[in-house]
Formats: C-alpha cells, sequence, structure tokens
C-alpha cells in the first residue's frame, strides 16, 4: 500500500507541474486570491499593533490550508485503503479494479494542488512580457508591466534597472513560487503544499517593514523564513547543478554576498543567479512612500541588461525541472519510509 502511495504522490507532483507549465494560474477564480480575500477579512477582524494578535492571524490561516490539506488527503486516502476486505481477499478483479481507480484518485488529489500553488508559468509569463516591452524600446510600458513583479518605485527606472528587478523577481519566485511548493508537496502531501503556499502568500500580504506590519507580520515573515529556508539552498544547489561551466563563480557570489541579503533565503537565489549569469543584482531600491533601501550587491559582473531576462528565464526552467525530480524522488522516499 505504501509503494502505491509513493508513486501516487510522485505522479502527483509530476502531473501538477506539467498543469501548471502548460496552463499557467486559472485566470478567474483562482483559490490564492480567494485565500488572500480571506486574509484580508481575518485581518480587519483581528489588527492590532500587537505579535501575539499577528501570531492568531498567521495560526488561523495557515493551520486552516493545512486542514484542508488533511480533508482533502484524508478523501483519498479512503479510496486508497479501500473496505476491509481489499485487504483480505475478495474478487482479483474487483480489487485490481478499486486499486487502480483509488491510485488514480489519489495521484490526482496532490497534481489539483500542485497545480494550483505552482506559479512557475506565471511568472515565466510576466519576465517575458517586461523583456518583450524593453527590447521594444518602449521603457514607459515596461515601467508599468514590471510592476507586477516588484513592489519598488518604477517611474525613474531606466532599462538596466528594469531588468535588474525582473531578474531579481525570478530568482526569488523560483524558490518561493516553485522549489517550495514542490519540496513541501514532498515531504508533507497536499497539507504541505496547501500550507506552504498559504505561508507564503501571508508574507507577502502582511510580511512588511513598515508602521502597519511591523509587529503584526512579524510571525508571518519569521515563518516564512524558516518555510522557505530548505528550498531556497535547493535553488543554490540546483543552479550548481544546471550550470556548471559558471558553477564555481555562483558558489563564489553564494558565500561572499548572500548574507549581506536583508532575506536569508532570496540572498541564496539572487547571489547565484547573479553568479551564473555574470551580472550584478542588489543595490539601491526605492519604493513608493519615499522609502529608500541599499541591498548588498550580487555578483562581480556588469549591470544587468534586458537580453539578461530570457537568461534567467532559461536558467530558471532548468532549475525548476532539477527541483521536481528530486522532489518526485523524495517524495517516493518518504511515503515508502513510513512503512
Amino acid at each position: 500500500m505504501r509503494a502505491r502511495s509513493a508513486r501516487g504522490r510522485a505522479a502527483g507532483l509530476l502531473l501538477g507541474f506539467a498543469a501548471d507549465r502548460l496552463l499557467g494560474d486559472p485566470e478567474r477564480w483562482h483559490p490564492v486570491a480567494g485565500f488572500g480575500r480571506l486574509g484580508r477579512s481575518v485581518e480587519s477582524r483581528l489588527y492590532a499593533d500587537s505579535r501575539a494578535r499577528g501570531v492568531a492571524h498567521t495560526a488561523i490561516l495557515v493551520g486552516g490550508a493545512v486542514a484542508v490539506g488533511l480533508l482533502a488527503e484524508a478523501g483519498a486516502r479512503a479510496l486508497v485503503e479501500g473496505p476491509d476486505d481489499c485487504r483480505r481477499g475478495g474478487p482479483i478483479a474487483a480489487r485490481s479494479a478499486r486499486l487502480a481507480g483509488s491510485r488514480a484518485a489519489e495521484t490526482l488529489v496532490v497534481a489539483a494542488a500542485t497545480w494550483l500553488v505552482l506559479g512557475g508559468r506565471s511568472l515565466e509569463r510576466e519576465a517575458v512580457a517586461v523583456h518583450a516591452l524593453l527590447e521594444a524600446g518602449d521603457v514607459p510600458a515596461a515601467r508599468v508591466q514590471v510592476r507586477r513583479l516588484i513592489g519598488r518605485d518604477t517611474d525613474e527606472l531606466d532599462a538596466s534597472e528594469i531588468a535588474r528587478g525582473v531578474i531579481e523577481s525570478v530568482a526569488e519566485n523560483t524558490a518561493d513560487a516553485v522549489v517550495g511548493p514542490l519540496v513541501w508537496g514532498a515531504v508533507a502531501g497536499v497539507p504541505g503544499l496547501l500550507g506552504y503556499r498559504a505561508i507564503n502568500t501571508l508574507d507577502a500580504m502582511v510580511g512588511h517593514h513598515n508602521a502597519r506590519y511591523e509587529r503584526y507580520g512579524w510571525a508571518s515573515a519569521r515563518l516564512d523564513d524558516l518555510a522557505t529556508w530548505p528550498p531556497a539552498r535547493v535553488v543554490g544547489l540546483a543552479t550548481l547543478a544546471v550550470a556548471p561551466g559558471r558553477a564555481r563563480e555562483a558558489w563564489r557570489a553564494w558565500r561572499r554576498d548572500a548574507a549581506g541579503h536583508p532575506s536569508p533565503n532570496a540572498g541564496v537565489a539572487e547571489s547565484v543567479f547573479a553568479g551564473i549569469l555574470g551580472i550584478r543584482l542588489g543595490g539601491t531600491n526605492r519604493y513608493y512612500g519615499s522609502r529608500v533601501e541599499h541591498r548588498a550587491i550580487m555578483g562581480d559582473g556588469r549591470a544587468a541588461s534586458p537580453g539578461d531576462i530570457a537568461g534567467a528565464v532559461r536558467l530558471a526552467r532548468r532549475i525548476d525541472l532539477a527541483a521536481l525530480a528530486g522532489a518526485a524522488a523524495l517524495a517516493a522516499v518518504v511515503t515508502g519510509s513510513r512503512r
């Protein structure tokens, strides 16, 4: 039975990844958007300038997402295990048909959850859209388009700074939106997939250093740092593996520069991307509301250019595939070890 469960989870991750690559995010009624609205509703009732209230906010929403995942798996597991006569005997044809159907049900529930939480195809689509505008010389339009990827003030950015913002977003979100869900899906199945996406979404919503969220968003930000710590290192290692020609430069940038980033995880992804692409990332970021942030420089190369966006997208795609293979293997090991 465990072998079937192992195959079901691994196959579900593979199918869900394929669905994301082919279809991208649902255009309407996306569950993550619904989760965001629910999060705002909970915030409107709980908010206070208090860490304790923020902990409650995070616990309610992440716990709810994990509970939904547990219920979804329980339904699939009921089909997988079947009634007792499935184990003790019965007509061979009937047992075989039941097991085939139950395995498909388990695979499909994992695949559906994987598709809904992955964001690799949408990330690539947004990056390519900005690249096309820059290649056409339409910097004003690119300044507007890039706001879908970065939260900084884009009104005065030149083509190089726009490209830098896109590449940093691709690097960070390769860990957050692709590798993170795959890792936690392999380890914890549907609850891991939904729980991790809930954590990551809450961090994007309330995990900010500003007057409103410095205390209230503390729990969401720290939980996201913890949950993304393993996937970010997977991104770092996978980058070295898929681009061996510049692995030494990427490793040097990782060891030297990653710790200077405000995020313990984004720094890993951005530094290895900078090393592989032979460019510099980081620097001064200006945000709406006159906030200015001076970030450590990642890498030793030249300033980013619009053409580097295509290279970053190709690199992210290779990392995604390497992480998928590793996650499928990990899922088989994790589920098989629970006999």
